[in-house]
């Protein structure tokens, strides 16, 4: 008896083990639906599973909303004191303009160095060999577009007109590498320090303002403006503002490191300068030397 009862374990084992085998092969071969067992499962799990996620996530957004409001909260704050303080500056700007134009006009001057015309133009071409030296812009002569105008977007100066055709011009920016590539700037503070923009460190992406006198005192965050005193350009356009500075090899003056105002890589439209006070002799300013103020 003994015997017969392990032979029809035996048996069941072996007979659970052969179903269990067909049960694998079964799923696992290839079929374009799942079988109802495996679709019950999945429909169930599926089920629980969203039954307790979307409480979860009604949760998490409901204090995600919440972080949310908070900021808009303080951002809307901060941009009310904005508001107020460009209300102000405005008025204040408004004053200094009446003020003086009436200066200008009790002494007779009609122009000044920062008086500008803009001419709009949108960029129509740019060499992927030369992206960070030239861009081609539509307009030309026949717009009233001349050599040597400067060239900025509705951040910053970008360069200036390098050559000019019937209906298009080629503007070359301030981060090509042209020894020739000089503009005339200040530092705007206390007392205006002056020096040149020339050259670009494509590395850092940041401009060199050159030739600072070693004495004068600057700091981060400063503002570069053109200083109209090249000759051709007006005065008044943004340049960038100092992240640092650091002393030439002789120690008797300074460079500052610029970050640009405009984007030098992503640029479509621009607004180019006319210089509305005559311009000065340029060749008188540098000896008879060819250079670009």
């Amino acid at each position: 008896m003994p015997q017969f009862f392990l032979n029809k374990r035996l048996i069941v084992l072996l007979v659970s083990i052969i179903i269990l085998v067909a049960l694998i092969g079964f799923s696992l071969r290839e079929r374009s639906q799942p079988s109802w067992p495996e679709q019950f499962v999945k429909d169930t799990a599926g089920w629980a599973q969203s039954l307790v996620s979307k409480p979860a996530q009604y949760v998490v957004g409901f204090f995600e909303n919440l972080q949310d409001l908070q900021n808009t909260y303080q951002e809307n704050k901060q941009l009310k004191t904005r508001v107020v303080k460009l209300a102000q500056l405005e008025a204040k700007v408004q004053q200094l303009q009446k003020d003086n134009k009436d200066l200008r006009g009790v002494l007779g001057e009609k122009k000044t160095l920062s008086d500008l015309k803009p001419l709009p133009a949108t960029v129509i071409g740019r060499n992927p060999d030369r992206w960070n030296e030239i861009i081609i812009i539509d307009k030309g002569k026949i717009n009233g577009i001349k050599q040597n105008m400067a060239v900025m977007t509705a951040t910053g100066l970008i360069g200036k007109v390098k050559s000019v055709n019937q209906f298009s011009s080629t503007v070359q920016l301030l981060s090509a590498m042209d020894p020739k590539n000089r503009i005339s700037a200040y530092v705007q503070g206390a007392a205006n320090a002056y020096g040149l923009v020339e050259g670009y460190d494509s590395d850092k992406k940041l401009l060199l303002v050159k030739r600072i006198p070693y004495d004068t005192k600057l700091k981060k965050g400063q503002t570069v403006i053109t200083s109209g005193l090249g000759g051709v350009f007006p005065s008044g356009l943004l340049i960038g503002k100092i992240v640092d500075v650091k002393p030439d090899q002789y120690g008797l003056n300074q460079t500052a490191y610029v970050k640009p105002g405009a984007n030098f890589y992503d640029i479509q439209n621009v607004i180019v300068i006319q210089r509305l006070m005559t311009q000065a002799d340029v060749s008188s300013l540098n000896n008879g030397k060819e250079e670009d103020l």
